[in-house]
């Protein structure tokens, strides 16, 4: 957006490219601020969507990637995550991509913040009608010698 569009202009673009992204999920965000912080609600929408997700450079999918790896990172942040396991599934992540992002971040993250965002992502899938996950591949053994 250019330095001279209006504070309303920001937001409408922000609103459809969080429209794009959430859906409802995200409209419901905004909503839920509208008699504590709106402010806070209209720069999640005119600022967070508008200008930074709408930036070129990264595809949806690879936003909400970071977005879910950054949100596990944090902990505490689930009901952001619920919001942003939907966004995934929206932008073209699968069920098993998403579980696989959330496996590695325990890598790095740890285990509890990586089982807390797998919990979020269960429910999501289950509200979405997409459990269970295809089986995982079996662990090979190794082969015994004769």
């Amino acid at each position: 957006m250019s330095e001279s569009t209006t504070r309303e202009d920001r937001f409408a673009h922000g609103l459809e490219v969080l429209k794009q992204v959430d859906g409802e999920a995200g409209q419901r965000v905004v909503e839920s601020l509208a008699d504590i912080n709106p402010e806070l609600g209209h720069q999640v929408v005119a600022w967070a969507f508008g200008e930074i997700y709408d930036r070129p450079g990264l595809e949806p999918r690879d936003r909400q990637l970071v977005t879910l790896g950054m949100l596990t990172a944090l902990g505490g942040c689930e009901a952001q995550l619920d919001v942003h396991v939907n966004a995934a599934l929206n932008v073209g992540l699968s069920p098993e991509q998403i579980v696989e992002a959330l496996t590695h971040s325990a890598v790095y993250c740890g285990m509890p913040k990586a089982l807390n965002a797998t919990f979020v992502a269960k429910k999501v899938f289950a509200e979405r009608g997409l459990l269970p996950l295809g089986q995982q591949p079996a662990q090979e053994t190794p082969a015994t010698s004769a």
